[in-house]
């Protein structure tokens, strides 16, 4: 989903018809500081910050960000990038911010409602988890990577305990004391407060062998998995084997790249599958290959709740009526470097043309990794930076060939883009799910476009509303 297309608004419209809705949990610092750089407009974010149990905390932030009235085409501020060692100013924004999201998501309604991580964003993690605990999150389900160190990571927070949250550092040592982050409740709200529910935790992983291997140790054992196929949107793991390429430079998955759900069922874990499920009958036969249900992104990314804006939504919604829309599979965009799928737009950085055109920089640094420099401190790169200082910094030429500043690119999907010094406005760069089917016949159900509410009763049509 992104970055907040995901958003409160379309959590709390999901889990209102019984279902968990989810919030995307990746940069919420930067949301919440740009929201109120805008204005805040309706209030809600002051709402929610209101809320907060510890109000100097929420105030610094208010003082720090909010422009009553907006900015007026000013630029945004900038906020702290993810770092080992974060201020606490970084780690209060970053604490507020989730909170914010969550709490908003849960209000009016009996509804379950998650929040979803990128485990390659480890830096931002302890602190993204705790903001979201505190405002009573449901479900914290991650992917993007091995998340092995989250059972434990939940159980120490909701006892406002302090963590340590090992984080990969290239060209570290596997004993390296210095590679993990750090969160200390008690010093960052100075409150006493009651213990927190722990929360659900879902693992978003591949394969059958990932499921058995967390599954081995009660400290890492996740409460249940999803099962993500290559046809998912955003992330997708990369093909097993030699990697192969099709004549558009498309990653080519076969047969191995999907899970075996027999063995996954096997293991005993709950279970939901994803990627290219999003259909009333997908439903029926997850349901009865023995899983839990189905993670469903693309219908609802489409929907009106989504944090899509409206233009953009009108544009994709056009494609698929006219059946031009086409979702591909990206080797190069993410600086991760897993395949990233990207709706094809013009004008969008699906386009080379555009991908081209605009400098490279990387100013907002979610997706950048630590490494350990030559004197040994840690640094920070990203293959979406220029090329010349990735590759002072010890980064592989050929590693930022094609990298796309997802960063700036997925704020700007969501209205919340960056508007440069000379009056450049960032341009977005939209992931959808590779399978369309769903949101093609929902198009023909609902011409003028579709509520989640209408998604949700669409593929579950029994299930009552939970509010």
């Amino acid at each position: 989903m992104g970055v907040a297309v995901s958003s409160w608004r379309l959590a709390s419209a999901v889990a209102r018809r019984g279902q968990l809705g989810v919030v995307s949990g990746t940069a919420l610092d930067l949301v919440l500081a740009r929201r109120l750089e805008d204005g805040d407009a309706d209030g809600s974010v002051r709402r929610a910050l209101a809320a907060f149990p510890v109000r100097e905390v929420a105030q610094r932030v208010l003082d720090r960000y909010l422009r009553v009235g907006g900015r007026h085409g000013a630029p945004y501020r900038p906020v702290p990038r993810p770092s080992l060692r974060p201020r606490r100013a970084a780690q209060e924004l970053t604490v507020l911010a989730n909170f914010v999201e969550v709490w908003l998501a849960k209000q009016g309604h009996r509804g379950p409602v998650g929040v979803n991580y990128l485990e390659k964003i480890q830096m931002a993690t302890p602190a993204a988890a705790y903001g979201a605990m505190l405002a009573g999150v449901d479900a914290v389900l991650m992917g993007a990577g091995i998340p092995r160190h989250l059972p434990h990571l939940l159980d120490e927070l909701a006892k406002h305990r302090k963590v340590r949250l090992p984080v990969d550092v290239a060209g570290g040592r596997e004993d390296d004391e210095d590679a993990a982050v750090e969160l200390d409740p008690a010093d960052l709200l100075g409150a006493e407060l009651a213990d927190l529910h722990r929360p659900m935790f879902l693992a978003i992983v591949s394969s059958e062998v990932l499921v058995k291997y967390l599954d081995r140790d009660p400290k890492i054992r996740p409460d249940g998995v999803v099962i993500e196929g290559p046809r998912a949107g955003g992330h997708n793991a990369p093909p097993r084997g030699r990697p192969v390429l099709d004549d558009r430079g498309q990653p080519v998955f076969g047969p191995r790249d999907d899970a075996d759900v027999a063995k996954v069922a096997a293991v005993g874990l709950p279970f939901w599958l994803a990627g290219g499920r999003g259909t009333p009958e997908a439903l029926r036969d997850t349901l009865a290959a023995g899983a839990n249900g189905v993670q469903v992104g693309t219908a609802f990314a489409l929907s009106r709740e989504s944090g899509l804006t409206p233009a953009l939504r009108e544009r994709l919604l056009s494609g698929l009526a006219d059946g031009t829309l086409e979702v591909l599979t990206d080797a190069a965009a993410s600086p991760t470097g897993f395949p990233f799928k990207v709706a094809q737009l013009d004008g969008s950085l699906s386009d080379l043309a555009v991908r081209s055109a605009r400098p490279r920089l990387c100013d907002l640094g979610f997706l950048r990794s630590p490494y350990r420099k030559g004197d040994g401190d840690v640094g920070y790169r990203c293959p979406a930076e220029p090329v010349a200082v990735f590759v002072r910094k010890g980064g592989a030429e050929h590693d930022a060939d094609g990298r796309v500043c997802l960063c700036n690119a997925l704020t700007a999907d969501v209205g919340l883009g960056q508007i440069r010094p000379d009056g450049a406005h960032e341009e977005p760069l939209v992931t959808l799910g590779a399978d369309l089917d769903g949101a093609r016949r929902l198009a023909e159900l609902h011409p003028e476009g579709w509520t989640a509410a209408q998604v949700v009763d669409w593929l579950v049509p029994e299930r009552a509303p939970a509010a």
